[in-house]
């Protein structure tokens, strides 16, 4: 636990209050992330409509515009279409789709006090497995492997497949979702999609 306390750089902390911090921190991520995606929509939905805003939040909401076409978020899109608030709360325990699924809330203007009540059981349970055992079995798998120069180059070894493995996928769902968005005309599914649920 120590090890997971001194990532975050809360050493000397509670427990309890260690918790509080990154249910927080994540909560915060997820929402800010939500309100990106409804900012997307709306520009979608009024073509054309100056906006205005901090250059961060405009940095962001431009990123996730362009992040709203990809195969990704096209998942995230297909979660909580068919799973509405349910996908937001199992998304926090997620890798891979975590922010897909956030954005895609927004993207869906699923309504906020909805999008609020199904994240924050999902927080707490994000915040409850990396600050106990998450991090610590990362780092204690990193500490295992970098006693021997054998156990580094398994880990590098295994880094290296699951690179592969992504940049693979990702390649063939950008091949895939070129072909079907050539042959559908090309549009971003559920940009301007009445919310789900």
């Amino acid at each position: 636990m120590t090890e997971v306390v001194r990532a975050y750089g809360l050493d000397g902390l509670p427990l309890g209050l260690v918790l509080l911090i990154l249910f927080v921190a994540v909560l915060a991520r997820s929402h800010a992330t939500y309100w990106a995606g409804r900012a997307v929509a709306r520009g979608a939905a009024y073509e054309g409509t100056h906006r205005h805003g901090p250059r961060l939040w405009q940095r962001t909401v431009d990123r996730l515009a362009g992040f709203a076409g990809t195969p990704l978020a096209r998942t995230g899109l297909a979660l909580v279409h068919r799973w509405g608030p349910l996908a937001v709360t199992a998304g926090y325990l997620t890798v891979g789709v975590q922010t897909a699924v956030f954005a895609a809330a927004g993207l869906l203007r699923m309504p906020y006090l909805r999008f609020t009540v199904a994240s924050l059981p999902g927080s707490a349970a994000w915040a409850a497995v990396w600050g106990t055992i998450g991090l610590s079995a990362v780092w204690g798998a990193v500490a295992l492997a970098a006693g021997s120069p054998w156990g580094v180059a398994a880990l590098l070894a295994a880094a290296a497949v699951v690179t592969l493995v992504v940049v693979r996928a990702r390649r063939r769902r950008a091949a895939e979702a070129a072909a079907a968005g050539t042959a559908s005309g090309g549009t971003v599914p559920g940009a301007t999609t009445p919310h789900p649920r």
